[in-house]
């Protein structure tokens, strides 16, 4: 229970609340399930949203499409602008969920790509579409910062790792649904050249809208709402949570083992969340920005090359590129899966600092493969996917790094911050970097993109080594102090646990 005194500054409160330790000591139960199904399940729109319109863009140029544009445009302004939606949007609502809360913020980021998705499928003309892919990556932008705060917010600690590694990962089932699905879209016997890519769109529509139906049944974070005079709810919200376990497991619940002391207050500014990351926690800004910059350009050095690099080295058809992405997205999605778990048991340092670097080492070792001309196109996609597989879980590590290792009042600031920065590291410096160099055609051009990628990488993996947080299995109050706490960290490595109010 929360305990209320009253503080120095008229109005002001503080509380002491176990809040955090009784959610960290659910078990898992069907309550969890709703939330991975409710919120994590929108990576996979994202996913099929990019792979589509990568994989569309010669249709969408095809005379009798419906749309006046060229192929540049689709993957050059056209992905430009939805990288740019992605990269505002992040920062835009990622202010909106640390102030107004995570619930409203992530119904709202979702509405706003399914609005603006179905006017892309509307599409008549040029700026059109240009214009909704904006507003798409806009939404989509603001979900990364919503829904991974969220996330590790309600999420018992024992499990935060593998269920944010997976949520994150499953972007990539739909990339690998995208691949097929454009497949099937480019395949004029069965759909019309103008209704094909608009029906790919629609798609997206339908299953928001599904995603939209469990979302509304997701709560707001009680670590949230305890923080902002919303202690009385939290409090409600914790006690149906809690008897609805115990009625699911038959057994009672264990007493929490420790309580934390705040003072609530109604929002953090801007220049106060630059000083938490920069000044207060310096080492682990530095962290997220090499995680972020890391897997973002060896991401770049496959993605944006690899159709290229089938089609010119290997003769694969144009059209049959999509089988290849589904299988890489495959293995990319089995990485997080499957490793997940040892985040949480091996640990956060030793795993993010292994995947970077084996995925850095392991994309060297296929540059050296394919300058010696060894690979075909099987195996070159093969390459690819034991790479992507350590190196998807190592992405998705970024994710849950930067989501847990800063103070509350600025968990979805900090999401959107690093998210907009790898996120446009990879959108606009990644196309200027490798674009160019694997479509040109030369063997030692693909060489030096798969290498800038690799050991950009493997540098990232190494800063791990040394910076990476152990916070497997610790509260996130634990790991870095709320602002508002009695306790607040003065700097990197204090924590905030408190022995139960007597």
């Amino acid at each position: 229970m929360s305990d209320t005194v009253r503080g120095p500054e008229p109005g002001q409160r503080t509380i002491t609340t176990s809040v955090p330790a009784r959610l960290d000591r659910l078990p898992w139960s069907r309550w969890h399930w709703m939330i991975v199904i409710g919120l994590g399940t929108v990576w996979i729109l994202d996913g099929l949203e990019v792979t589509v319109v990568g994989n569309i863009a010669s249709r969408l140029s095809e005379h009798g499409s419906g749309l006046a544009i060229t192929d540049a445009q689709v993957t050059g302004l056209g992905a430009a602008l939805y990288v740019g939606g992605a990269c505002t949007g992040a920062l835009f609502f990622g202010w909106l969920t640390d102030r107004f809360g995570r619930k409203k913020l992530f119904l709202v980021t979702l509405a706003v790509y399914l609005a603006a998705t179905a006017m892309t499928a509307l599409s008549f003309s040029a700026w059109w579409f240009f214009l909704f892919r904006f507003f798409t990556g806009f939404g989509i932008g603001g979900e990364y910062a919503a829904i991974n705060s969220a996330i590790d917010e309600l999420i018992p600690s024992k499990y935060r790792g593998r269920v944010d590694l997976i949520i994150n990962g499953s972007y990539w089932l739909g990339a690998m649904g995208g691949a097929l699905l454009s497949v099937l879209a480019l395949n004029t016997d069965i759909l019309p050249k103008d209704i094909g890519w608009r029906l790919t769109f629609a798609l997206g529509v339908v299953l928001g809208l599904v995603i939209l139906l469990v979302r509304r049944h997701v709560p707001e974070s009680p670590r949230w709402m305890f923080i902002h005079g919303q202690e009385e709810g939290a409090e409600r919200l914790l006690e149906d949570v809690e008897h609805t376990v115990e009625e699911e497991t038959g057994k009672r619940l264990p007493e929490p083992g420790s309580s934390i002391t705040i003072e609530q207050r109604t929002s953090v500014g801007f220049l106060e969340i630059a000083r938490t990351l920069f000044r207060s926690y310096p080492k682990r800004a530095v962290l997220g920005f090499a995680l972020f910059i890391g897997q973002a350009f060896l991401y770049n050095a496959i993605t944006f090359g690899f159709s290229s690099i089938l089609v010119k080295f290997f003769d694969v058809p144009s059209g049959t590129t999509g089988y290849f992405f589904a299988v890489i997205a495959f293995g990319n999605f089995l990485g997080p899966l499957l490793l997940g778990k040892l985040f949480d048991t091996v640990g956060r340092r030793k795993m993010i600092a292994g995947t970077y670097v084996l995925s850095g080492l392991l994309l060297f070792v296929t540059a050296w493969f394919f300058a010696q001309g060894w690979l075909n196109a099987t195996t070159m996609t093969a390459c690819w996917c034991v790479v992507l597989f350590f190196a998807s879980a190592g992405a998705s590590s970024a994710y849950l790094t930067v989501s847990e290792i800063f103070p509350m009042e600025t968990r979805a600031m900090a999401i959107a911050f690093f998210y907009a920065i790898g996120t446009a590291a990879g959108g606009i410096s990644g196309p200027l970097v490798f674009s160019a160099l694997t479509s040109s055609g030369v063997v030692g051009d693909a060489v030096l993109a798969f290498s800038v990628g690799a050991a950009l990488m493997t540098a990232a993996g190494v800063v791990a080594a040394f910076l990476a947080i152990d916070a497997e299995g610790k509260s996130l109050e634990d790991i870095a102090a709320p602002l508002s706490s009695r306790r607040s960290a003065a700097g990197e490595g204090t924590t905030t646990s408190e022995a139960p109010a007597t």
